[in-house]
């Protein structure tokens, strides 16, 4: 597709601070000083309207020093049981995360929003509902309630092939959906990693978009977002999700049926997303730009990148976004 001359409405309502910077996050994996002055270039370049939160790990807010406080912040709560499923460990190990937090907060940092990875399920059996509840009690407990917060359900579970992981990762879904609704929290979801099983199905990712498109949540993204459309990247053997995917995905889930949102999501040719002043298209079907910012506000509220100009290039060589002298 060729460069275009100018922004269209839609998109700019699509991508308005859709891309959380995570440049300290593999495969970049920088160093915080190289993270952070990329994540300052990036704010005075033509496209920092696109550019979200510096994405942290809770345990590093402090080498940020200054610039913790002129940042917008997501922040990483990764507390990890040993062995796995073991909750009660889990809480514990997350309540100290977010007492941190707290700390940091008070000192003047400007965290904005939480990450919080859920312990898997110790059986088929299990839900994640007690981890998601006792999670907003303690996020009450530490004043952090004010903050934006997304559970991340985890995938790798209790099945070890593939297609048995889909199908317990698909059966947690609704349940742990509506009980993120019930303690005001968010979901996380993430698409891809160094395994094949790190890398969501078309379905499941169909699935989670339906499943908070129908609960009300706001949802984040993470990892394999590399490229705006779906493709088979020779490199890592491995075919990668689309950003733009997920945000037509999103934009269409509260009028199309499942299936129609998982050829979305399944959706290779760049061609079929089309955005114009007045609306997004998708093959055939198309929202508004009401529809579109109403999307944005509520439901797909960013994504984590660990490179912000590769984004920037990829949506220029599509046209998406305007080529600059």
């Amino acid at each position: 597709m060729s460069t275009s001359l100018a922004l269209s409405r839609s998109a700019h309502a699509a991508l308005r601070a859709l891309i959380d910077y995570a440049g300290l996050f593999p495969p970049a994996a920088l160093d915080m000083p190289k993270a952070a002055a990329e994540y300052a270039a990036a704010r005075e370049t033509p496209h920092a309207w696109m550019l979200g939160r510096f994405i942290v790990p809770a345990s590093r807010l402090e080498e940020l020093g200054e610039r913790a406080a002129g940042f917008a912040l997501s922040a990483i709560v990764n507390a990890t049981a040993s062995p796995p499923g073991e909750t009660d460990r889990w809480l514990g190990l997350t309540g100290d995360v977010l007492s941190a937090v707290s700390r940091a907060r008070r000192a003047g940092a400007r965290i904005e929003a939480l990450e919080i990875a859920l312990p898997p399920p110790r059986s088929k059996r299990d839900t994640l509902d007690a981890p998601i509840s006792q999670l907003g009690v303690l996020l009450e407990q530490n004043g952090l309630r004010d903050l934006s917060a997304y559970c991340e359900i985890p995938h790798r579970l209790v099945a070890h092939d593939h297609d048995g992981a889909e199908h317990v990762w698909l059966d947690l879904l609704p349940t742990a959906a509506a009980a993120a609704r019930r303690s005001r929290l968010g979901l996380k979801i993430r698409c891809g990693g160094l395994d094949v099983m790190d890398f969501p199905t078309p379905r499941e990712i169909a699935a989670f978009i339906g499943a908070a498109s129908g609960e009300g949540l706001p949802f984040k993204a993470t990892a394999g977002l590399h490229h705006p459309v779906r493709h088979y990247d020779e490199a890592s053997g491995h075919t990668m999700h689309g950003f733009l995917n997920l945000l037509a995905a999103a934009a269409f889930a509260p009028r199309v049926d499942s299936a129609t949102l998982e050829a979305i999501v399944a959706e290779e040719d760049p061609a079929a997303f089309v955005f114009d002043d007045d609306s997004l298209s998708w093959r055939d079907a198309r929202v508004t730009i009401d529809d579109v910012r109403a999307m944005r506000r509520s439901l797909f509220v960013g994504y984590g990148s660990c490179s912000f100009a590769e984004p920037v290039d990829d949506l220029t060589a599509l046209g998406i976004l305007p080529a600059t002298p």
